[in-house]
């Protein structure tokens, strides 16, 4: 990875659980580190059977880690199971004059200390500041559908062409944006993902997710 000796402006947008937090969720980190895990399996059950939104979800959690600290948090963080080479595929994004953002559905308390590994933006479903004296607001729940609303929004931000944006994802969640642009790699996705992707990367680095990435973009790039 180095630079290029021309900058092009390219928009990276990277999904969180399951992609970058290899095979594992921030719910399930934070749930390990509060001795929560058969609550949030119970919660997830209802997910998967429909009897569960998003937004209720949320709202779940937020009632069931009312006592949450900053410091929990942190340790959850740290003690997640992230795919190496993260901070230096940021470095390398930034160093081309480019651009990197992650959106993710799990809450802003955990996705927001992905800013200190270098990515330019991180978009989340906002909470309250832990502890949780204030209640959750559910409009500010993110869906699978504001994933492609809120890469619009950045890719407006930064003057982009659709063909400028890659997306990064593992799992039906991220299948919307992945149909609205046509740069995208499944970074260990589930088959139903990895059919919709452009390339599949199967791996413990995300420097090789990357990589496949760049090859899309020299291709679109050189495409008449």
């Amino acid at each position: 990875m180095g630079q290029t000796a021309h900058l092009v402006g390219y928009l990276h947008i990277f999904d969180m659980d399951g992609t970058l937090l290899s095979g594992s969720t921030a719910n399930l980190e934070v749930a390990r580190q509060l001795g929560t895990l058969p609550e949030l399996h119970a919660l997830e059950a209802r997910f998967a059977a429909g009897t569960l939104d998003t937004r209720g979800f949320s709202a779940e959690i937020h009632r069931l880690w009312r006592d949450l600290t900053p410091a929990a948090v942190a340790a959850a963080y740290a003690a997640g199971p992230w795919l190496e080479g993260i901070a230096g595929v940021c470095a390398d994004i930034r160093s081309r004059g480019e651009h990197s953002a992650v959106i993710t559905m799990s809450p802003d308390f955990f996705a927001r200390h992905l800013l200190d590994l270098g990515f330019d933006d991180v978009v989340a479903s906002r909470f309250p500041p832990p502890p949780f004296t204030a209640p959750l607001d559910p409009a500010g729940v993110l869906t699978p559908g504001d994933k492609v609303r809120i890469a619009e929004e950045l890719r407006v931000r930064h003057g982009l062409t659709a063909a400028q944006c890659v997306a990064y994802g593992d799992s039906m969640s991220d299948a919307p944006l992945f149909r609205h642009l046509g740069n995208t790699v499944a970074v260990n996705a589930d088959h139903h993902l990895a059919d919709l992707a452009a390339l599949d990367y199967r791996g413990t680095d995300l420097a090789g997710a990357y990589a496949l990435a760049r090859s899309l973009l020299t291709a679109a790039r050189a495409a008449p």
